[in-house]
């Protein structure tokens, strides 16, 4: 299925297959982004055409050069006919034509898990600590 993925960049599934499938089409990627002989190699292991391994290392893996993880999105779209199984889309994002846009990188603050109003507080308490550590002298 991986092959399958990287051919047409996106294919409808089950939703577990397209979970698993996640997996191994992200390494594959990590694979093509290192290019050397030993990553080519270590996925064509996994990728049963040359025409496949050949578009992960000249198209999709330098499209996904400054990206350091997530290369596959999974949208469910519903039920099958027939077994009522859960279905899906599984894609590679950044690309022409996909489903959903992807979001833009989120750039993080100085440091996200203390806010700049507990910031004040730890400035004030600091400040005021020293103060009476002054007066007691």
């Amino acid at each position: 299925m991986v092959t399958q993925l990287i051919e047409h960049e996106r294919i409808q599934t089950t939703v577990a297959k397209a979970k698993e499938l996640r997996r191994l089409a992200d390494k594959v990627v990590t694979l093509g982004k290192r290019g050397n002989l030993h990553a080519r190699r270590q996925a064509a292991k996994i990728i049963r055409t040359d025409d496949a391994l050949r578009k992960l290392f000249d198209v999709i893996a330098p499209r996904y050069a400054l990206r350091d993880g997530g290369y596959t999105r999974v949208l469910k779209t519903g039920r099958r006919l027939g077994d009522a199984a859960p279905t899906a889309f599984i894609e590679y994002i950044d690309r022409v034509g996909e489903l959903r846009p992807a979001k833009a990188p989120v750039q993080p603050t100085t440091n996200p898990f203390i806010p700049e109003a507990a910031k004040v507080l730890l400035n004030s308490n600091n400040s005021s600590s020293t103060s009476s550590n002054i007066a007691k002298q």
